[in-house]
């Protein structure tokens, strides 16, 4: 599986950016999908996933700011991402989790989002 993420970029503090990714491949039994990221010097962190059936879970520090949706048909992921903080730059990272294979969890490359005035 790859995957490609796409729009990230710079924002002011309480601006907005949408980030999308796209899997290719070997792409069947997908059960989830979503997002982490990882701020320098500090480790990967989940941000939030989404089910099949489209069930959500967030980190605390984005209830109510980020929105993850997903299109089955399409298996694309994406976030929406309102009233950004500077602590939220990192960078993002795509990832699914397969039900059945060999391997099952798969990263996309990282896209940098920046928050700053």
């Amino acid at each position: 599986v790859q995957l490609q993420a796409s729009g990230g970029g710079l924002a002011q503090p309480g601006g907005s950016l949408r980030l999308s990714c796209v899997p290719s491949g070997s792409i069947f039994s997908i059960n989830i999908m979503g997002w982490f990221r990882q701020a320098p010097g500090k480790q990967r962190e989940l941000v939030a996933t989404i089910t099949s059936d489209g069930t959500t879970n967030y980190a605390d520090s984005v209830k109510g700011r980020f929105t993850i949706s997903r299109d089955n048909a399409k298996n694309t992921v994406n976030l929406q991402m309102n009233s950004l903080k500077p602590e939220d730059t990192a960078v993002y990272y795509c990832y699914v989790h397969k039900a059945i294979g060999a391997r099952r969890d798969y990263w996309g490359q990282g896209t940098l989002v920046t928050v700053s005035s």
